[in-house]
């Protein structure tokens, strides 16, 4: 599990000088909308729990221009980067198949 946070931290990185927001992270789902396994967008790789058939997990990434620091507003839901600067949140579930992870919210089918 920890090879997906490590590898969308490293594409980060890579991009220059962004925050990446430690406080959401991704999701197992199924069942309920939001269920274990959580899914850091950091972290070493080779870590954690592996990855079985079956599993479908909600990979959201929350990346800041700038510092990495949040807060809630007062209706208790907008969250809004400490610094004042823009952030982007994105998701993509994907569902873990025999025949490897099976991207479903692609806008075309997409089979890694």
């Amino acid at each position: 599990m920890s090879d997906i946070g490590h590898a969308v931290e490293q594409v980060i990185i890579a991009a220059g000088d962004y925050g990446i927001v430690e406080e959401y992270v991704g999701h197992g789902i199924g069942t309920s909308m939001h269920m274990h396994p959580p899914v850091p967008n950091y972290g070493k790789a080779g870590q954690g729990p592996h990855l079985k058939v079956g599993m479908a997990l909600a990979i959201e990434p929350m990346v800041c221009l700038g510092g990495s620091d949040v807060g809630v507003l007062s209706d208790g839901w907008t969250v809004v980067t400490s610094d004042q600067r823009y952030a982007a949140h994105w998701e993509h579930t994907v569902a873990i198949t025999e025949d490897g992870p099976w991207v479903l919210t692609a806008i075309e089918d997409v089979r890694l």
